[in-house]
């Protein structure tokens, strides 16, 4: 078996580390496609030594250009790299150009595509990573979804379900190993003893809105009483300087701000902070994996599990309410106890290894081979049947293996039907072909 990663930026080479990690352990061939979406000095070779992974067997170097652009060189150097490697499978991970070109790509040459970290959605197509990470998942073979909401967002969209597998997020486990590295030596000249707030800001529906900057700006000189380390970009500072507010926040006392750091150093810093304000969806995962409650400056979030969960919560841009939200948590310590024991949605660590133990299941049962459908016939309907019976959805199936059930429903909630659910007293919805499934 021969797996091809394709991975483009940061977040996608953190997430996808202990699943090459896993892959090595199993002995399996892969190779690494670098689509060069982030090009500075952090995606260079240092950044895979940092992370102990091995270099990249190919760099498609795009570099920063429009979307379009940026999309349609990495179709072609992705095609071209596939169709001389000629992989069993293809996987992507998350939501980003590379994600989107990797699978329309593999797609359209009939290889199989698994999707990491699948059926997150945000609903909000003013984001570029929700259009690519819808495409993705039309795109795939297997849907390796961190938790049971994200799997039912794949059925509404009509999925199968058997194709879809919960599994955890991989960032769960990434966090775990990375820390590991991250602790040999810190290139941080902070004191981390004293308690701080992290504060990360880059989204440009934020940075980009005058608006929204200046009333997040604003609410952090009124949290002043709160030590502040807000690593900032350089294109960030230059908008902060033209809304004449960067001189407030070097002028305040509580906020600190300093260089963009290394995602090790990264995690140096959130392992000692005491509450995380961002805008980022995967600092929201991470802030859960480390027991850190977060505040999130965004009006949605594809990671609503943390919401639900009780670590994270939405505040939008308001000044007000992130100013009462953030001392709220830091002022009560019932409620901080309760926001950083929140239990992980995103599992325990062990999502590389079920991921690779179906790969490899989904290969020995013929499934990653894309071929055209043999069967005449269709699809009979939908039904939606309520269940007296003491019986599983496996079992169901097997009894009538004309039918396949797509959804469950308990007390009027939503239910993923896995194969040992019992369906007795619930409501399904049930997909019926003219010929076996």
């Amino acid at each position: 078996m021969k797996i091809a990663f394709i991975i483009g930026t940061r977040p996608e080479i953190i997430k996808m580390s202990p699943l090459i990690d896993e892959v090595k352990k199993e002995g399996l061939d892969y190779i690494l496609i670098h689509t060069g979406q982030h090009y500075d000095q952090e995606m260079s070779e240092q950044f895979f030594q940092d992370l102990e992974l091995p270099q990249p067997d190919y760099n498609i170097g795009v570099g920063s250009t429009t979307h379009g652009k940026q999309t349609a060189i990495m179709l072609e150097g992705i095609e071209e790299i596939l169709s001389s490697e000629n992989p069993d499978i293809v996987l992507v991970e998350g939501d980003t150009n590379a994600v989107m070109a990797g699978a329309l790509a593999a797609g359209k040459m009939h290889i199989a595509i698994g999707h990491v970290e699948s059926g997150l959605r945000s609903y909000d197509k003013t984001m570029p990573e929700e259009i690519n990470r819808v495409v993705a998942d039309i795109c795939s073979q297997l849907f390796f979804v961190p938790t049971e909401e994200s799997a039912i967002n794949l059925i509404f969209e009509g999925l199968n379900p058997h194709d879809i597998h919960i599994t955890g997020n991989t960032v769960v486990d990434a966090v775990i190993r990375n820390l590991k590295i991250a602790e040999k030596g810190s290139g941080l000249e902070l004191d981390l003893e004293r308690d701080y707030i992290t504060l990360t800001l880059h989204r440009a529906e934020n940075t980009d809105n005058p608006e929204r900057l200046i009333s997040i700006i604003n609410a952090l000189l009124e949290l002043n009483e709160t030590r502040i380390i807000f690593p900032v970009h350089p294109r960030t500072i230059k908008t902060l300087k033209r809304l004449d507010l960067y001189h407030r926040l070097v002028q305040s006392d509580h906020i600190e701000l300093i260089k963009p750091v290394g995602y090790l150093d990264f995690l140096v810093l959130l392992s000692h902070t005491r509450l995380v304000i961002t805008d980022s969806g995967g600092i929201q995962e991470e802030a859960i994996t480390m027991d850190l409650p977060c505040i999130t400056l965004r009006y949605n979030t594809e990671r609503p599990e943390t919401v639900t969960a009780g670590g994270n919560i939405l505040v939008g841009t308001d000044k007000d309410l992130i100013v009462s939200r953030a001392k709220e948590i830091l002022g009560n310590e019932e409620l901080y106890q309760k926001m950083s024991q929140a239990i992980n949605p995103y599992g325990d660590g062990t999502t590389s290894q079920k991921i690779v133990e179906i790969i490899l299941k989904s290969q020995h049962e013929g499934k990653l081979k894309i071929t055209p459908p043999e069967n005449i016939g269709g699809m009979e309907g939908r039904f939606i049947l309520n269940v007296q019976e003491n019986i599983d959805v496996s079992t169901y199936e097997d009894k009538n293996p004309k039918s396949r059930v797509i959804m469950a429903f308990e007390n009027h909630k939503a239910v993923f039907p896995h194969a040992s659910l019992p369906l007795k007293g619930k409501t399904i919805i049930l997909e019926r072909s003219q010929s076996n499934i």
